[in-house]
């Protein structure tokens, strides 16, 4: 790209995205089982979301644990030791014999999930110059679209022959890319010279606090919206007409998922490329109300397969991109004191909002179709974009 980014710069970036499209596959395998899961633990669509609420809730914890363990044993390290716990947790969820087993499982992976972003995000921050930073940000977000289809192919491959506990099975693999991340991925030059101690009373200093429950509260709108549609879009296109939903079945929803995530893996390469060029603020304002108009239009209209394969790419597009605002925004709000903590904890405190989201639509689906509850959802993306507004612009911002 420029003189400025060498071989470190890139393999931070190569770490923090493929752990994060790691990440991805591992969060959304679950998604995929979850027609089964239900079927054989006798689960209405409330209980099955509120599985999935805990994975959420829990990566709340384990994103502020975990952005608290980067200030402080280093941003590679804790990277490391989120992806080991989110992969070992995914496997024995495969174990599960009651709804309580899943439970449990299921809210250790989440701590690793969440942790995975936390020490990421901040790894590729530091490394990349600012000027580049809303690409970095970009691709590493990419990732979560290679995830989600890595999940897709898996489940179409492996569901209907072996079931949904091989599925989880296969969550393992990301432990065996940590070993390489360890060796190969040097902490950032600006953690290792100043090794700050991440006091949290510096994020009480009024102008601090005031960024940091505006951020929380963007984060929790766009999440609570993001979880809420697209933890239920996979059951949504599987789920019959007469339900509520688009009445593809299991195999063929998978391979409609497809244009989703393309739409969502240029979603987040564009967002950055706009956001360095346009700013942080306005491109997220485009991706938001642009997600909030295309979603009723593809959860309503989904039982055409014209719509959905003509909306798919948008609904990915905007649905997804608005995400590499976070990495990049949230490292220039702060200072390398708090940075990791403060950013895994607006981000994930509001993915523990969202964790309500999967619950709420599930219940709202039962009552009333699987298209009317994804449709609903999206009223949370407006939501964010109005708070957005009371954020200062960073685009450029040099991190101390």
């Amino acid at each position: 790209m420029t003189s400025e980014i060498g071989p470190v710069q890139w393999r931070a970036l190569a770490a923090a995205m493929i752990g994060w499209t790691l990440d991805a596959m591992d969060v959304m395998l679950y998604a995929f089982a979850l027609t089964a899961i239900r079927t054989e633990f006798a689960l209405d669509a409330a209980g099955a979301g509120a599985l999935a609420s805990v994975t959420l809730l829990a990566s709340a914890f384990g994103g502020t644990l975990f952005g608290w363990i980067a200030d402080r044993a280093g941003r590679t390290r804790a990277l490391v030791w989120s992806i080991l716990v989110y992969s070992v947790f995914t496997a024995l969820t495969a174990t599960s014999s009651s709804v309580a087993e899943l439970v449990l499982w299921r809210t250790l992976v989440g701590i690793g999930l969440g942790g995975e972003w936390s020490a990421g995000s901040v790894l590729v921050a530091e490394t990349w110059p600012a000027k580049h930073r809303g690409k970095a940000m970009g691709l590493m977000q990419s990732g979560f679209a290679i995830g989600y289809l890595l999940a897709a192919g898996l489940a179409a491959l492996v569901l209907p022959r072996f079931g949904w506990r091989a599925l989880f099975l296969l969550g393992v693999a990301p432990a065996l890319f940590a070993a390489w991340v360890r060796v190969s991925v040097p902490e950032p030059e600006l953690w290792t010279t100043r090794r700050p101690r991440a006091p949290l009373r510096e994020l009480l200093a009024p102008a601090l606090l005031r960024r940091a429950l505006i951020a929380f509260g963007v984060a929790a709108s766009v999440l609570f919206a993001y979880w809420g549609i697209f933890t239920w879009v996979p059951a949504y296109l599987a789920t019959p007409i007469e339900k509520g939903g688009a009445g593809l079945g299991i195999v063929r929803s998978a391979a409609w998922i497809v244009p989703v995530q393309l739409g969502a893996f240029l979603g987040y390469t564009t967002f950055g490329l706009l956001a360095d060029r346009f700013g942080r603020r306005p491109t997220f304002l485009v991706f938001v109300f642009g997600a909030a108009a295309i979603t009723p239009l593809y959860a309503l209209l989904g039982h055409d397969n014209a719509v959905l394969f003509l909306a798919g790419p948008l609904f990915g597009y905007f649905g997804h991109g608005y995400f590499s605002v976070f990495g990049a925004m949230l490292a220039e709000l702060f200072p390398s004191s708090v940075r990791a903590t403060a950013q895994g904890l607006c981000y994930n405190a509001g993915r523990g909002v969202s964790a309500l989201a999967p619950l709420s639509v599930g219940a709202l689906a039962d009552a009333y179709g699987l298209g009317m509850a994804l449709a609903g959802a999206s009223l949370f993306f407006v939501l964010g974009g109005i708070l957005m507004l009371f954020l200062p612009e960073t685009r450029g911002e040099v991190l101390r």
